[in-house]
């Protein structure tokens, strides 16, 4: 996407940039007053300005403002797979119909929308009006955040931090992931973790933010991965067991020690589920995570 000016306006209270430090300064206090809710775009965001985030089709973050020059909600788009979809936060009614009508206007085609409701149906239904199309639901996300953590019984093994000379399985396990989570949920077509390279993964171990569990004879069975801290919060994900080692409490019992240590350096833990995976919803509420905000996909077709 070509460069622009630093700062657009638009009607609607609208401003768009694609200098995501600058989004950051414009957003600080609205991201750290909710900062469970706000971690995708806190996260994606401080990985753009420090340099490392995805290359993709499109790069700009939205802030709303209401008559007082107060942020009222925020959105993104910089996914680096198609649809290429917006990630929007709450934001007023107005604000989500007007966003997809500025992208109308601008020429913008959007395949998808993810994010908070209401805000994404009525993004995804103004623009699937403008445009002649259908929105409807790709998936139903649910976001938790870590109460009370219940540490499960150990199966035989041990978690460890992954290492550099782990990073082939690792990329290997996260792009699993990705297809075997769509498998699931009767999806098709790209997804996030095609995204990755090998010197993203690199980066990932060196963060310390990929732990393996390995069983008594030193084998990895399972992946936790978790993503930098923003605003004293993580979100731990990706969360991976190959089908043959399932079923044997490897995934609950890395979570909730991946978790003990993130509460221990006094961060707030948060994670994501498909709503259509009842098995890792109920794992994770049984650590201790409990149910923050629904949350939704939508495709425009």
């Amino acid at each position: 996407m070509a460069a622009g000016p630093d700062w657009l306006t638009s009607v609607m209270h609208l401003e768009f940039t694609e200098d995501p430090s600058a989004f950051l300064a414009a957003t600080r206090d609205h991201l750290a007053a909710e900062p469970v809710l706000t971690t995708v775009i806190a996260t994606v965001t401080a990985r753009f300005a420090a340099g490392g985030g995805s290359e993709a089709p499109y790069r700009w973050w939205v802030i709303a403002r209401d008559d007082a020059g107060e942020v009222t909600g925020v959105g993104m788009r910089t996914a680096p797979f198609a649809p290429y979809p917006v990630y929007l936060l709450p934001m007023p009614d107005e604000a989500a119909v007007g966003l997809a009508r500025r992208l109308h206007e601008r020429g913008e085609v959007v395949g998808g929308v993810n994010g908070a409701l209401p805000a994404a149906q009525l993004f995804a239904g103004e623009t699937a009006r403008l445009a002649g199309g259908a929105a409807r639901v790709d998936e139903h996300l649910r976001l938790f955040e870590l109460g009370e953590l219940v540490l499960p019984p150990a199966p035989p093994g041990r978690l460890r931090p992954a290492v550099r000379d782990d990073a082939d399985l690792c990329l290997t396990w996260f792009r699993a992931f990705g297809a075997d989570a769509a498998e699931q949920a009767g999806r098709e077509g790209e997804h996030a973790m095609e995204e990755f390279s090998l010197d993203m993964m690199l980066t990932r171990i060196d963060d310390g933010l990929i732990w393996l569990w390995e069983d008594e004879a030193g084998t990895p069975v399972h992946l936790t991965g978790a993503n930098l801290p923003a605003n004293g919060v993580t979100r731990v994900g990706p969360v991976y067991t190959p089908k043959a080692q399932r079923g044997r409490g490897v995934a609950g019992r890395a979570v909730a020690e991946v978790s003990r240590g993130y509460v221990e350096q006094g961060v707030r833990c948060c994670l994501f589920t498909d709503q259509a995976n009842p098995t890792s919803n109920k794992i994770y509420e049984a650590i201790g995570y409990r149910r923050v905000a629904d949350m939704m996909s939508l495709l425009v077709e």
